[in-house]
């Protein structure tokens, strides 16, 4: 995997470790786009702490800001990040996959010359 992507896959790591902005993205992703008075409205979060969480999360990439009227800021999901991370772990998961269909190939044979003696 590209350096740049795993920068990447490690910043959406790092974001979705924590609960409340699991909780956001989860929002985000049922209800559309919304502000962070919307979220506080549908979360048990206050705005301030969502407004921290939505920081964090456009750092990451996961979340855009679109300025509207009256200096309303919606926040709306972005999928690229989140798909570079899904890559790492599908290769993370072919990686183990060799890994143990090796040792189970090993097994099956090392079993194969136990019956033999």
């Amino acid at each position: 995997m590209r350096p740049d992507a795993e920068a990447i896959a490690e910043q959406v790591f790092t974001a979705l470790a924590d609960p409340s902005r699991r909780a956001i993205l989860a929002e985000l992703a049922s209800s559309g786009p919304a502000t962070a008075t919307d979220l506080a409205g549908r979360l048990p979060i206050t705005r301030q702490a969502i407004a921290k969480h939505l920081a964090l999360l456009a750092e990451a990439g996961l979340v855009a800001a679109e300025h509207g009227e009256r200096r309303r800021v919606r926040y709306r999901l972005q999928s690229g990040p989140m798909q570079i991370a899904q890559q790492f772990l599908a290769a993370l998961a072919r990686d183990w996959d060799r890994s143990l269909n090796a040792l189970k190939h090993h097994l099956e044979r090392s079993r194969g010359d136990e019956d033999e003696r």
